[in-house]
């Protein structure tokens, strides 16, 4: 019996460095997926809801970029709650780790690394 093809999306910004390594790995290893840009496509309550039932919020978040520390209090302080969280997410994409890699509907990587698509997508 055929293997039923995988569909896969990555969620990302087409100039960040760790989203541009990982379409450059799929790539090259022949995995066809498609690239949902944050910044022209947006993301949805419904979208990151979904993405939370496999990841959790603390990981999502990327409390390491310069978007995160560019903040005010004030709505680092939002982030505390998962609506706030979400709301953020929405208003600012860029504090979405990056790429949030996707197969079938559901969250299997946050970010890059060549270890864990090999495991992946082997």
């Amino acid at each position: 019996m055929a293997k039923a093809a995988k569909t896969v999306v990555v969620y990302g910004i087409p100039n960040c460095d760790t989203v541009k390594k990982a379409r450059v790995w799929l790539e090259e290893h022949g995995v066809e997926f498609e690239f949902h840009d944050f910044k022209k496509a947006g993301v949805s309550n419904a979208l990151v809801q979904d993405w939370l039932k496999d990841v959790s919020l603390d990981l999502l978040i990327n409390k390491r970029g310069t978007t995160w520390r560019g903040l005010s209090d004030v709505h680092k302080a939002e982030a505390d709650t998962t609506a706030g969280a979400i709301a953020l997410m929405i208003h600012k994409p860029s504090i979405i780790k990056r790429p949030v890699v996707a197969v079938n509907g559901r969250v299997k990587t946050l970010g890059f690394s060549a270890e864990q698509y090999e495991a992946l997508f082997a």
